[in-house]
């Protein structure tokens, strides 16, 4: 059994999709991270991708938490060429792909990017080596809305238009549990 706590970023104030584009988070309100700091267990290591909005957040909420080495497969889905564009960009420079995408983003891919299926096989990886390295334990992750989505997924097997309708702010907590034989959603979007 592992307890994951889940941790999306704090806010970029960025309008478009955010993948790998290197964007800092706004950690300008202490009280917030506080609250979740106080709120995330004490014990727990914490992990976070090598993006500098999940890294630097993943260094405010630490404390006296051990700070495990940054996972570069724990980045948000790569948006390629589509990186900052919004959806009324995509939908004027890009139509149909921009349609497909919404309709099935399982298997199609921005240019230069790659899609939510190769995403999220990254990503479940990553997760699957964090339980079994501490299994019997807690895991703060420090992510993206891609990362939390991708394990959302796992453990409630929502379809991806479900699936995708899920709020998941900045600074908030998505906590699963395995319990050996499956992946189980205890609070999502959880924001202390």
């Amino acid at each position: 059994m592992i307890d994951l706590f889940l941790v999306r970023h704090g806010p970029t104030h960025a309008h478009g999709m955010v993948g790998w584009t290197d964007l800092p988070a706004d950690l300008s309100d202490l009280p917030a991270i506080e609250r979740l700091r106080a709120h995330l267990p004490a014990d727990a290591p914490v992990i976070s991708s090598d993006l500098l909005r999940a890294s630097a957040t993943a260094d405010a909420l630490a404390g006296g938490r051990r700070r495990l080495p940054h996972d570069p497969a724990l980045r948000e889905m790569h948006f390629g060429g589509w990186e900052l564009q919004s959806h009324a960009d995509l939908q004027r420079s890009d139509p149909e792909r921009a349609r497909a995408f919404r309709q099935d983003p399982t298997g199609v891919r921005p240019p230069g990017g790659e899609t939510w299926s190769e995403a999220c096989a990254r990503m479940d990886g990553a997760i699957d080596r964090l339980a079994r390295a501490h299994a019997g334990g807690a895991v703060i992750v420090v992510a993206h809305f891609g990362v939390v989505l991708s394990q959302l997924r796992r453990a409630t097997h929502l379809p991806e238009d479900s699936l995708f309708a899920h709020r998941i702010d900045p600074l908030s907590v998505t906590e699963l549990r395995w319990t050996g034989r499956a992946w189980q959603a205890v609070a999502v979007n959880h924001v202390p």
